[in-house]
């Protein structure tokens, strides 16, 4: 779904004209949009117009392979920013994963916020470097890692977004999977396994509470 059509439809927009904080400090006017689960927030190939921040939900970017199969490239959770891509078009597509709120800022905006404030170019420069280090770990887990250790890494990484020790999944395991390059039975057998070892206990499908994290980086 290209954006531009969808703001003709006033029942999608949540706000028009508010400012977008994408960084510390780095406001730009924007406005933010709606979206119910696995509605496509923009296409592959579609034009890079925007820059895109969760406000609330989880987002993930997928890429349908020659084959048919689906790489899921990455997830994004309320405060993460996406969309951040070098050419014209994206190279993957964005869809919601939950009922989710999507703040978007015009690409034009931010590079011209970047071209006459030094501050500014910084906070631009820590956004894509931020996802520069998370893709390469992502190559890192993909190409070094067995399954279990993939499972582990990924819980961890959720897990660091809180305090708390319990994780929220709003994907699927089905999701997860395709972003770790494992079948969907893999990922239910290994995560059955981690809580008979009592890594982490399963209280229900979209809820783990880590026991023991020092267990899932030795996985």
């Amino acid at each position: 779904m290209y954006v531009e059509s969808a703001m003709s439809g006033s029942s999608r927009m949540a706000s028009v004209g508010k400012p977008i904080e994408l960084a510390p400090g780095l406001e730009l006017p924007g406005f933010s949009m709606a979206f119910d689960p696995n509605e496509e927030i923009f296409g592959e190939e579609e034009p890079t117009d925007f820059v895109y921040k969760v406000i609330s939900g989880a987002v993930r970017t997928t890429r349908l392979l020659s084959d048919g199969r689906r790489q899921i490239g990455a997830f994004y959770m309320p405060g993460d920013v996406f969309g951040l891509e070098r050419g014209e078009t994206h190279r993957f597509s964005a869809e919601a994963i939950a009922p989710s709120e999507v703040a978007l800022v015009r690409r034009s905006a931010l590079e011209r916020a970047a071209e006459r404030d030094g501050a500014a170019a910084r906070k631009l420069w820590a956004l894509t470097s931020h996802e520069l280090e998370d893709l390469q770990d992502h190559m890192l887990l993909m190409g070094r890692k067995n399954a279990a250790e993939r499972v582990g890494s990924f819980l961890l990484k959720l897990a660091r977004r809180g305090a708390s020790g319990v994780i929220e999944l709003p994907m699927s395991r089905g999701d997860i999977a395709d972003h770790l390059g494992l079948t969907l039975e893999t990922v239910s057998r290994t995560l059955s396994q981690m809580a008979r070892d009592q890594s982490i206990s399963l209280p229900s499908a979209r809820r783990v509470v880590l026991r023991n994290p020092g267990a899932l980086l030795a996985a």
